[in-house]
């Protein structure tokens, strides 16, 4: 069959993709397309975003194709922008199948069926896309078929039809890699300035269940990583077929298998590969020595997730990790002369402003290369919407507007818009400390730091955060 794999339209302009001018590739669409080219299917990938298409150039490409099949990718900032191109392809391709996946539609499967899509893959998708394909190329919507095909939902008359979960691939080794052909590879960039970045995959899941993060209930509650020599054998393909010359690991916890990594690196060393990576790590989750073993062997930046400076907190959201992991981390960053940024979320519903501002104040006391400062949000599939929804604390239903950028919910002693002024407080205390601006100055990275802050990274707040670092964007006044 033809299926053509799509992010949504007219997505390029919403905050999630404005704030830092960065383009990522679709991983998902790309192991999905690989796994049905193996299968003889015919493919074709549609990153929107990147390519920057309204709905008008998106439908030109769709029928361009003549697809049988169209499935549409969405996390929840990109569910509107998904269902409008569901309606729009309702009328004018009446015949194409719709599929629905990503975070959102597995965990709001009726919405999307709502919305006109015929079926909702749900969960992890390479294997579940490919059985309902050939079941769809084979038998039609044979309901009674398509009952066995695990992780779909779809509506048979007006009752909704959800099969039983597939298992999670346990050896992701056996999954083809993704096929970047399909992609626009010299588009991907960062701080809008094309740069040879390639992005990898070397595990899935998460045992932690944090109440705010979708990934251990979307893809599950342990981790499931690829063989090292994989892995590296896919970044030798990535350097030599496509230049990557910088890797970007999308794994929310890359160095919990410290035997893993050490292979890893033993692999890179080995073959002599000429890469600089980025990875995400958690605070207890190295040590000194792993740290240096990633420095000294083309880390050029960490990502660790601290969240709050109240203990309590991170216990009752399950983070598992101390305030003293976290200041010793960064100790250790600071000895080895390597590059971490941390971040941190404001407004869990039992705080007050001042335990934001004290989450604030460890930032600056932490000093990371960069932080990060977030607004709570409650995406469905995760324990804090299940909390928001039954305490009534969410404030914004528009989905688009969930992108940790701008705050849609209220805490129980705090409104949505004290939360917004308490992230313009955050990153004003830390980036526009005197000491700061001097490393940024060394650096060389303080334009275009300042430029995405002015720019776009609190857009949500007003005018008032562009004047705050106006300044800083132009290089004072007078010059």
């Amino acid at each position: 069959m033809k299926v053509l794999l799509a992010l949504p339209p007219d997505i390029h302009n919403l905050e999630i993709y404005k704030v830092t001018g960065m383009r990522a590739p679709p991983l998902g669409l790309a192991y999905i397309a690989s796994v049905l080219e193996q299968a003889g299917h015919k493919v074709k990938i549609v990153d929107s975003p990147t390519r920057k298409l309204n709905l008008k150039s998106w439908m030109a490409e769709v029928k361009a194709f003549s697809p049988d099949i169209v499935g549409i990718s969405m996390q929840t900032p990109l569910a509107p922008k998904g269902y409008m191109a569901a309606k729009a392809l309702r009328q004018e391709m009446p015949d194409v199948i719709l599929v629905a996946g990503g975070t959102h539609p597995t965990y709001m499967y009726d919405e999307a069926l709502d919305a006109g899509f015929d079926f909702v893959v749900r969960g992890e998708g390479e294997f579940t896309m490919l059985e309902l394909t050939s079941t769809l190329e084979s038998k039609g919507k044979d309901y009674e078929a398509l009952r066995s095909v695990k992780g779909i939902a779809f509506r048979e008359g007006s009752k909704t039809v959800v099969t039983p979960d597939r298992p999670f691939i346990e050896d992701l080794d056996k999954l083809p890699w993704p096929d970047r052909d399909l992609l626009d590879m010299d588009k991907y960039t960062l701080f809008n300035k094309p740069i040879r970045i390639a992005h990898v995959m070397a595990s899935r899941g998460c045992p932690y269940g944090c109440m705010y993060c979708i990934t251990s209930y979307y893809w599950g509650r342990r981790y499931r990583y690829r063989s090292a020599k994989n892995v590296v054998d896919e970044i030798e393909y990535l350097v030599n077929r496509y230049r990557a010359r910088e890797i970007v690991f999308t794994d929310d916890e890359f160095t919990a298998n410290w035997r893993f990594v050490r292979e890893f690196i033993a692999e890179l060393k080995s073959r002599g590969l000429d890469v600089k990576f980025s990875c995400g790590s958690r605070v207890d989750h190295v040590n000194k020595d792993i740290m240096k073993l990633l420095y000294d062997n083309g880390c050029n930046a960490l990502y660790f997730g601290v969240e709050s400076a109240s203990q309590e907190t991170l216990n009752r959201i399950g983070k598992k990790i101390t305030i003293e992991q976290a200041r010793r981390v960064f100790e250790w960053k600071r000895e080895l002369k390597g590059f971490a940024t941390g971040s941190f979320i404001l407004g869990f519903p039992w705080e007050t402003v001042d335990d934001m501002k004290r989450t604030a104040q460890l930032a600056v006391e932490l000093s990371p290369d960069y932080a990060q400062f977030t607004a709570l949000t409650p995406y469905p599939g995760t324990p804090l919407w299940d909390f928001a929804v039954k305490h009534n604390l969410i404030v914004d239903t528009n989905w688009e507007h969930y992108t940790t950028v701008r705050p849609v919910m209220r805490g129980f002693h705090f409104t949505a818009e004290q939360l917004g002024r308490a992230l313009i407080y955050a990153y004003r205390k830390f980036y526009l400390r005197l000491g700061f601006i001097s490393q940024e100055l060394r650096a060389g990275r303080l334009g275009d730091l300042m430029s995405v802050l002015a720019r776009e990274t609190l857009s949500a707040f007003g005018d008032a955060v562009g004047r705050i670092f106006e300044p800083l964007r132009w290089g004072g006044e007078g010059e």
